[in-house]
C-alpha cells in the first residue's frame, strides 16, 4: 500500500524527510482493528515530526498522519480516536496517561491505504457527516472542544479570544465558540482570514497584536511567542489563558508579576478524551457546526499540502485522500 513516511528529520527543509513509499498492509495485534482509510487531514504535529520536535529520531521511518476516517474490518463507518493511552493509568482520562501518544508518534499513522488502531479508538461516524468533514476532527477539533469547555468551562455570553484565526485549530475554536454563544474575537495578520473568522461568526476580527474593544474571559492559544503578551493584555482579571500549541515558539517572557496580580489562570491542554470526541459529535449535531476545509488532495499531492501549511496559505484543513486500496 502507499503510504507517506517521514524518513529524516530537518528544522529547516522538513519536507525532505518525507518520502511516498509502497509499505505492507498492516496486520492488527490483539485487541486492535484494521481500518481502510477514506480520508486524513494535515496537522502542524506531522511538520513538528518532520522538523525534529517531540519526536526521536530512533522512532523513524513512521507513516505519519493523525487524523483518520475510514471503515473497520466489517464494514462500518468509523472515525478514529487518535489518543492512544489507558483511562485508568490517567485517571479516567487517557490525554493524561504518562504513556499515552498521538497516532503517528509511537505508531504507524493515518497517511496510508489501511492503518491499525486498539478497537477502543474506533467512534461511529455519524451519517450526517461525510468522511472529508470526519478527517478533520480528530485532532484539531476535539482539541479546540478540551480548550474550551473541559478547561476553561465556557458558557454562553463568555467573551473569547482565538489567537491566529486561520490555523486547524484555530478555526475549530472559532465555529465551536460560536455554536455555544460566546462572544468571539479573533487575530491574525491576514486580511483574508479575518474576513473568515468573521464569516464564520466571530464579532470582530483584528491584526495580531491589535487593542480588542474589550477585556475576554477566555484566550485560546497555539501561537506562542508571538502573541504571548497580547494574550496577557486581553484577558480579565481572573481569566484564563488555555494553550495547546506554541507554532512561534515556546518561551515567551512570562510576565509573572502581571499573572498573580491580576489571579490569571494558565492551562495546558493537550488531545482529547474519546468521550470528548463523542460529546462534541453530539454538540455538533445539535448546531449544525462543521469544519472547515481548505481543500482536498490526493495522498500523492502531499507535499503540496504541506508547503501550504508552511508558508500560511491555509484556511481550514487540508484533507488527504490515498488511493483506492490493494485488493
Amino acid at each position: 500500500m502507499l503510504a507517506a513516511t517521514a524518513i529524516s528529520q530537518n528544522a529547516t527543509d522538513p519536507l525532505s524527510g518525507l518520502e511516498l513509499r509502497d509499505v505492507p498492509k498492516p496486520t492488527p495485534r490483539p485487541g486492535w482493528s484494521l481500518v481502510r482509510v477514506v480520508a486524513s487531514s494535515l496537522n502542524m504535529h506531522d511538520l513538528w515530526t518532520l522538523r525534529g520536535v517531540g519526536h526521536p529520531a530512533d522512532r523513524l521511518p513512521i507513516i505519519l498522519g493523525c487524523d483518520a476516517a475510514g471503515y473497520d474490518e466489517d464494514g462500518n463507518e468509523v472515525i478514529v480516536h487518535p489518543v492512544l493511552g489507558d483511562p485508568d493509568a490517567g485517571r479516567g482520562d487517557e490525554t493524561l496517561d504518562p504513556n499515552r501518544a498521538l497516532l503517528s508518534e509511537q505508531h504507524d499513522g493515518a497517511f496510508a491505504e489501511y492503518l491499525t488502531v486498539p478497537t477502543r479508538n474506533l467512534v461511529p461516524k455519524p451519517e450526517w457527516l461525510s468522511f472529508d468533514e470526519a478527517a478533520c476532527l480528530p485532532v484539531a477539533w476535539t482539541t479546540a472542544y478540551r480548550m474550551l469547555f473541559t478547561q476553561a468551562g465556557i458558557t454562553a455570553g463568555d467573551r473569547v479570544l482565538v489567537q491566529g484565526a486561520g490555523g486547524g485549530v484555530a478555526s475549530a475554536a472559532i465555529k465551536l465558540a460560536v455554536a455555544a454563544g460566546a462572544v468571539v474575537y479573533a487575530t491574525s495578520r491576514s486580511e483574508d482570514k479575518q474576513a473568515e473568522a468573521e464569516n464564520w461568526g466571530a464579532r470582530s476580527a483584528l491584526f495580531t497584536g491589535e487593542r480588542l474593544p474589550e477585556k475576554v474571559d477566555v484566550v485560546i492559544e497555539t501561537v506562542g511567542e508571538a502573541t504571548w503578551s497580547h494574550s496577557l493584555k486581553s484577558l480579565r482579571p481572573g481569566g484564563t489563558i488555555v494553550i495547546a500549541g506554541a507554532t512561534s515558539g515556546t518561551n515567551p517572557p512570562a510576565d509573572l508579576g502581571r499573572i498573580f496580580y491580576l489571579q490569571q489562570r494558565i492551562l495546558g491542554s493537550t488531545g482529547c478524551t474519546r468521550a470528548e470526541l463523542v460529546a462534541m459529535l453530539r454538540m455538533m449535531e445539535a448546531t449544525g457546526v462543521r469544519p472547515v476545509i481548505d481543500r482536498v488532495l490526493p495522498l500523492e499531492d502531499i507535499h503540496k499540502g504541506f508547503q501550504l501549511m508552511i508558508d500560511g496559505g491555509l484556511t481550514g484543513k487540508v484533507v488527504i485522500h490515498p488511493p483506492a486500496p490493494h485488493q
